[in-house]
């Protein structure tokens, strides 16, 4: 039982380098097409300013893949993420500029917009027993045409500085490194419960060496991330709340019979229904986590603009968001994924994007590269599935 286990981590983890290495790779070359051969690394891919924006760049993407996994893992899709963060940038834009409500509440009814928009979805699909291909598919038809209602097409603007603050600030340096090394120490600490909890089960199959390996390697790459914003003017915040809503979708995720649930019914249905958990309440509840984790990314697109999103729906982030899910480990079968996963996921469409248009490549390639990319990554998880079945 416990090599069956160690062979299945394996291969988790071999699926887990090659996206990392396809990454790095990524890096390289986009780093010595904009620095001359490595000449110059000032306005290079990797200078502290490009790295700045390509952070904040993938925090709107990251927030939603990472709320997008647990939808996928449950057995769920979502293709209304985009336009519904669109539509809540824009209520919360006319809310702000035409209405003239203070931040906080806008900010709540936003929250609430998400929550409210999810929990009608989440029921359909649950107890309407209506495919949430279709739901979500009408979902985004629906709330395109919202969009237009509520901007009748023209830009909405300016937003509050107290709202823009969201989207554009920057954390200071020493905040940022003190964030940096408590994240650090936390992984420690966590990476020490699961080792306690798999020799408590009898399934612990590595090395204490390996561990420290895996938590320095993840430790170094905050804190260099970190230093090299530093450098430029910081932690954007985008980042530092997408990083928040990581760590707490993770606990939800890894720490609590809720999470356990989500991975049980999207593994086996029926097994999850004879078990006793109420799949149904859990799905709704899936969705509605997922429409928080929509509506703030919805108020930091709308921040970062300074406006209201108004051209959201042609913008693709639903898809960028499942791309990110799917390529960070979630398979579309459900059952299998990890919150951290979509991160990177969402960091190498990023790239893509950012890399790509420094370089001043057609918007095409970006397509058919993140197609290329994104079709591979099913791929490795189709092929490490049929070899654990063996």
């Amino acid at each position: 039982m416990a090599n069956k286990q160690y062979m299945r981590t394996k291969k988790i983890d071999i699926r887990a380098f090659t996206m990392i290495a396809i990454l790095i790779l990524l890096w390289l070359v986009f780093t010595f097409f904009t620095s001359d051969h490595f000449r110059s690394l000032e306005n290079s891919f990797i200078s502290p300013r490009n790295i700045s924006n390509l952070a904040r760049q993938m925090a709107i993407v990251g927030i939603m893949a990472s709320s997008m996994t647990l939808v996928i893992v449950s057995g769920g899709i979502d293709l209304s993420a985009g336009t519904v963060a669109g539509f809540i940038g824009c209520l919360v834009a006319a809310l702000q500029v035409l209405v003239g409500l203070p931040t906080p509440v806008v900010i709540g009814i936003a929250l609430v917009t998400g929550v409210v928009v999810y929990l009608i979805q989440g029921y359909i699909i649950a107890y309407a027993g209506l495919v949430a291909f279709i739901v979500t598919l009408g979902g985004q038809l629906l709330f395109r045409g919202l969009i237009l209602a509520v901007t009748g097409g023209r830009t909405i603007a300016p937003l509050n500085e107290s709202l823009v603050y969201f989207g554009q600030a920057h954390i200071s340096e020493m905040v940022g490194l003190v964030i940096g090394i408590v994240v650090s120490v936390v992984l420690l600490l966590n990476e020490i419960q699961k080792r306690r909890n798999k020799q408590k089960h009898g399934t612990l199959a590595e090395g204490i060496h390996m561990m420290l390996i895996r938590w320095g390697v993840a430790a170094a790459i905050i804190m260099i991330a970190i230093i090299v914003m530093n450098h430029f003017r910081g932690v954007p915040v985008p980042v530092l709340i997408m990083g928040i809503i990581v760590v707490i979708l993770t606990l939800i995720a890894q720490r609590t019979s809720f999470g356990r649930s989500i991975y049980a019914i999207g593994g086996n249905l029926d097994a999850a229904r004879y078990s006793g958990i109420h799949v149904r309440k859990n799905m709704v509840m899936v969705y509605m986590i997922h429409g928080v984790a929509v509506a703030v990314a919805g108020m930091l697109l709308a921040a970062r603009l300074n406006a209201s999103p108004t051209t959201a729906a042609n913008m693709n982030l639903e898809l960028d968001a499942i791309a990110g899910a799917v390529i960070g480990g979630t398979s579309m079968s459900g059952g299998v994924g990890k919150v951290a996963g979509a991160i990177l996921g969402a960091l190498i469409m990023a790239t893509l994007d950012n890399g790509m248009s420094m370089l001043n490549m057609d918007a095409y390639w970006q397509f058919i590269v993140k197609g290329i990319i994104l079709v591979a990554a099913v791929w490795l998880d189709v092929y490490t599935r049929r070899k654990d079945k063996k």
